[in-house]
């Protein structure tokens, strides 16, 4: 820990608190900022055991005063989503930056968000009667593309300019496929939930999101944390990692396999959000360097602050139409993308 990193750390807690209380205080239901902050620190609530097993175990929801009961079964929630799949994208995309070696690469540069995507379409448009484990099969998804860019990209060993290019190959076939898929979709309903899947969204989620990303975001989260001395170590190259002992594929598979489940626990949430873990990494690496102990956390902490707020935008923007975040996401990052192509001389090579 430094001061640049605990300066990210309590400025991220910060803009997750703000954007939190600004969430639950609007709605259909009004009340003031008093009011919405009194519900969130509700003794009621706080500190009952039968109210967090309602919410983190699915028990039944206990009685609870009105305000209480909307912001807490309502309005948190789609905070908490938020938070997990920021926190995600962000330490995703700092590992495929380290595990490809290019500050270029995110979490969906490995034919991720195309597969994700592919296995949605397929379920809405073929498969309709599987739309209640909708998450898991886009989870799968994107588990089962990335296989295949890996599966495509070995030969005697991958690379990382051999990964980078069979994602892209993988992610222009697949993304055809799903263009394609739109034209055999006869309800307009089936499109427009499948536009919000593949933009991203967080309208309408609750707990059930929560307690569905939370268990693998812990656990993607530590193993990046344990990772962050191999991660280092890869970015020296591989020549430099084998002569240090590091058996560069075994280590480079699982660190993917790492990214590739935060990226899958918050397309099973939320749908396929652009942008946060490509600009995230590069924010958090200006501020606190490129030593990843260090990047990984503040990635945990910057990343929910980007979409908290982004989503605040996506709900009160054009209120009362709730946009998806994922398009806030791509208006936000779009321009932050160019202005760092314009102030570095070179991109491409960590």
């Amino acid at each position: 820990m430094d001061r640049s990193l605990v300066a990210v750390c309590l400025g991220s807690v910060a803009v997750v608190v703000a954007g939190g209380l600004v969430q639950v205080s609007y709605g259909t239901f009004s009340m003031t900022v008093v009011e919405a902050w009194r519900a969130v620190f509700d003794p009621n609530v706080v500190l009952r055991r039968e109210a967090w097993e309602a919410f983190l175990l699915g028990a039944e929801v206990p009685e609870m005063n009105r305000r209480s009961l909307i912001v807490w079964n309502i309005r948190l929630p789609r905070v908490f989503v938020a938070a997990l799949v920021g926190a995600n994208l962000a330490v995703s995309g700092a590992i495929f930056q380290a595990v490809t070696r290019n500050e270029l690469a995110s979490p969906f540069i490995l034919g991720v968000s195309s597969g994700a995507g592919l296995a949605i379409l397929l379920t809405l448009v073929v498969f309709s009667g599987l739309t209640t484990v909708l998450p898991l099969i886009a989870a799968a998804g994107g588990a089962l593309a990335f296989l295949i860019v890996y599966a495509i990209a070995w030969q005697n060993g991958t690379s990382p300019v051999r990964l980078v290019l069979a994602g892209v190959v993988v992610g222009t076939v697949f993304g055809s496929v799903q263009t394609a898929l739109f034209f055999f979709a006869d309800d307009i309903g089936v499109v427009q939930s499948a536009i919000a899947w593949t933009t991203g969204s967080l309208t309408g989620t609750d707990w059930e999101q929560v307690r569905m990303a939370l268990p693998w975001t812990v656990v993607s989260l530590l193993l990046a944390l344990l990772g962050a001395r191999q991660l280092n170590v890869l970015l020296l190259g591989e020549d430099t990692a084998s002569a240090l002992g590091m058996s560069v594929e075994k280590v480079r598979f699982a660190l993917s396999g790492v990214a590739v489940l935060a990226a899958a626990a918050s397309i099973a949430v939320a749908g396929i959000v652009g942008f946060v873990g490509l600009i995230v990494p590069h924010v958090v690496r200006n501020l606190v360097g490129s030593d990843y102990r260090k990047l990984v956390v503040g990635c945990v902490f910057a990343g929910p602050a980007l979409l908290v707020a982004a989503d605040v935008g996506a709900r009160l923007a054009l209120s009362p139409v709730q946009i998806p975040v994922g398009v806030v996401t791509g208006l936000v990052g779009g321009p932050y993308f160019l202005y760092l192509m314009r102030r570095q001389d070179r991109m491409g090579d960590l």
